[in-house]
């Protein structure tokens, strides 16, 4: 077809070839968060013990630790803030299919006010 060009699909960034870390909500932040714990982590225990090997282990250990940490924090507020959007998006539904009806929660007359006539 003459007019039509397929556009390449990009492949994006595949962290140990399994997980695509530009797709993936919250995973790239989580992996910058995990290079910073490890850098921190390693260095503060090698300045404090003079010994290569275990603060590499020790740096390991932050960036694992710091990565889940941030991953899981992120996704539990994406979640939460999924389940606030859902509850405002029924709440504008329930107010257009009842506005104007008897069911409709900005009609009912208050509790303290009479309903008759004075």
């Amino acid at each position: 077809m003459a007019g039509e060009e397929e556009e390449p699909k990009s492949k994006g960034f595949r962290l140990l070839g399994i997980l695509d870390v530009q797709n993936t909500p919250c995973s790239r932040d989580a992996i910058l968060h995990g290079a910073g714990g490890s850098v921190t982590a390693g260095l503060l225990h090698f300045l404090a013990t003079s010994r290569v090997r275990r603060s590499f282990d020790v740096g390991f250990a932050g960036f694992m630790l710091t990565t889940l940490g941030s991953w899981l924090y992120c996704r539990m507020n994406n979640a939460k803030l999924r389940v606030q959007q859902r509850m405002i998006q029924d709440g504008i539904k329930n107010q257009i299919v009842y506005e104007g009806t008897s069911r409709d929660p900005a009609n009912k007359p208050e509790a303290g006010t009479p309903s008759g006539p004075s």
